[in-house]
Order: C-alpha cells, then structure tokens, then sequence
C-alpha cells in the first residue's frame, strides 16, 4: 500500500518553500525535505503569495492509502520577518498556528495548555527547514512562521481533538513524518510475515511492542533493540492467535499503558474506534487500590493516562495501582494465549519508565540481553 505524509511534514515543506522564497528570491513551485524517518518527500508548492517582508505557500496533504481525515487539506506555512537582525547574533525562530489549527486547552498533551496544537516533533521539523535557509542567506535575524489549515475546524469534529481538549482545529501531528497505512488486512499479513521471518531465523520466543514509544523505551531502559521483533500496532490478540499457530512457545509485549490499559479490560484490539475505556478501566483499578472518591473523579477528567498517572503518584498509590492493572493484562494474556504458550508484559510510560511488569518478564530481559549481545 502507499505510504502517505504527515500533517508535520506538510508544515515544514510548505515553510522551507516560504522561507526560500522570502529570503533568497525567486518562486519554488516543488520542494522536497527529508523526513525523520528517512524517507524523503517531495511535493509541488501551492497558493504562493509575496508580500515585502512575508511569504505564504501550502502544500496539499497526500495520506496514503491511509483513510486520513486530513487527506487532501492545504497545510499552509506563511513565513514573516521580525527582525533582520537578531541581538543574539543568531536565527530566531517562533512557530505558531493560525486558522484551522488547534489550541491546547488541558494538561497532559504534548504541547502545554495555550500553544497552537503543533507537535514537538513538527516544530523540529519545521524549525529545522527554517534554519538551513537562514544560513544559505546568511540571515541572522528573528522569523515567525504561522502554520494553517483552512476548514481546520470542521476537519476537527471528526477527530477525537474536542475530546482531548484541542480546540479550534485540527493538530499537526507526526513522529516518522510519513503516515503508514492503516489496512487492517496489510497490518496483519505484515505482523505474520515479521513472524515468520523471526520463526524461520531459529527463534522459539517472539518480542512484540505495539509502536516507536516501546521501541524507543525498551531501547533506553533495557539496551534492547526491538526493531529486531515485531510491531503489532493495535492488534494485541491477533499477533498472540499468530504466534501462538506457528508454534513460538513465550512472547513478550511491551507497551505504553494508554494501550496496555484497555487489555486489562480484555480489550486485544487497542485503537480508539473499537473502544476507549482507558480512564474508566485505571480508575476502576485505583478504587481497588484504595483512591478516595475525590481521585477517582480527577482520573475519569483526565484526557491522557499519564496525566492520570500523576494524579496516583501525589495520592501515593501509583505503585498499587499499576501492579492490579498488570494482574488484569496478565489475565486476559494468558487466557488469549491458553496452555501453549507463555506470555509476559512490561508497562511504561513517557514520563515515568516502567510502571509495572509480570512476574517472569525479569527472566525474559535477561534473555534478550543475551541475543543482543550475541
């Protein structure tokens, strides 16, 4: 199926197209930048419009064969000078959203409460772009670049962003910068391939992991390069039912609890439209560990786990808590994989690490620690 490219991608195109042309002169009619996945992306630059110390310029989004609300929305970038000299003797950079673009008005999100809903990862892209033409100009002053999404705010009602608390627009989001399609079919005809493969390489265990985040963390927690496994997406309970047929005898799944939460509900497809009960299902196990009533309601107001997971942390029984959440996971686990095979779990989040992990996941770290050194 055909890759697609990211609202964050879009961004930083459209920016480095305005920049050039503010800076150097001349018109860019293609731009091509190179995502942080490493895949390049070169795309034609639309609605370009000049002014003495401004330019803006959109760049169409193109998600694949992903059925991506956003597919096909102008993403534009309107690029202004502030200062043509900086005291700082440097490039100053400030992004922000325009129309269509949302505001983040709760906690726990990736940009603080009042920023344009423009994701780190984005910004980067887009502040990056901005600063190799500033020094092909040899331009030392202060930029600002407003990002825009015309009908932004009607894409945004079919999103789960009102939910979240982004309001005015839709988010631009991405951390590879290019949008993976999401067939339900092609994902799972690739998690059986990565586990043929692994099979047929001598292995009788697999190590599975949802997305990047448990790459990224078991990576840095446990010196474990997961990109050698498999990503499961968010199908949990089919990669356990595959496994489980081509004959692997112990699996280890490593997640974020925004997923992981909703297996101990025995929810094994993980996305969003077959249900979101993360809240629900961590205050629920809170009660358990003893949360007083006033807790659990500042749980089930949260909009992300994590900010949920604070609120465990100042009442001192995240501990507890994550422990009856991980018995949950193992239960459905374990019943998922029946006799045949034995399953663990470790659980992480972004801002606390490891939260909890089953009881034989310790002999399974050790043991991928063998393999990577070998």
């Amino acid at each position: 199926m055909r890759i697609g490219f990211t609202t964050g991608s879009c961004a930083a195109a459209a920016t480095k197209a305005a920049i050039y042309m503010l800076l150097i002169g001349g018109e860019k009619n293609k731009i091509k930048i190179t995502t942080p996945k490493g895949i390049d992306y070169k795309t034609d630059i639309l609605d370009i419009k000049k002014e003495n110390d401004a330019v803006s310029c959109g760049v169409r989004k193109d998600g694949g064969d992903d059925p991506d609300v956003t597919s096909g929305s102008i993403i534009y970038s309107k690029v202004k000078i502030l200062e043509y000299e900086s005291s700082l003797n440097k490039p100053k950079i400030i992004i922000d959203g325009g129309e269509g673009v949302g505001r983040v008005t709760k906690p726990g999100l990736d940009q603080p409460i009042g920023n344009a809903a423009i994701n780190h990862v984005p910004r980067q892209m887009i502040e990056n772009e901005a600063l190799k033409i500033c020094e092909m100009a040899d331009f030392n002053g202060t930029i600002k670049i407003i990002i825009s999404v015309p009908k932004g705010e009607e894409l945004a009602k079919k999103t789960f962003n009102p939910r979240l608390g982004i309001e005015g627009g839709i988010s631009i989001i991405g951390t590879s910068g290019i949008v993976e399609p999401m067939s339900t079919r092609a994902i799972i005809d690739t998690i059986k391939v990565e586990l043929n493969q692994r099979k047929a390489s001598g292995f009788n265990y697999v190590a599975v992991s949802p997305g990047n985040y448990g790459l990224d963390f078991m990576k840095k927690t446990y010196s474990y390069d997961l990109d050698k496994s498999v990503k499961c997406s968010n199908f949990i309970g089919d990669t356990i039912d595959m496994a489980k047929g081509l004959g692997f005898k112990k699996l280890l799944l490593t997640g974020h609890i925004g997923k992981l939460i909703k297996v101990s509900g025995g929810i094994m497809n993980t996305h969003s439209k077959e249900g979101d009960c993360r809240m629900e299902l961590l205050a629920a196990a809170a009660i358990r560990a003893g949360a007083s009533i006033e807790t659990v309601k500042k749980i089930l107001d949260c909009v992300v786990t994590e900010e949920g997971i604070k609120q465990l942390k100042v009442d001192g029984i995240l501990e507890a808590t994550m422990n009856l959440v991980m018995e949950k996971i193992m239960y459905y686990l374990t019943k998922r994989a029946g006799e045949d095979m034995q399953v663990e779990c470790v659980m992480y989040a972004n801002d606390f690490g490891e939260l909890a992990k089953s009881k034989g996941a310790k002999e399974w770290l050790i043991l991928l620690a063998q393999e990577q050194a070998q």
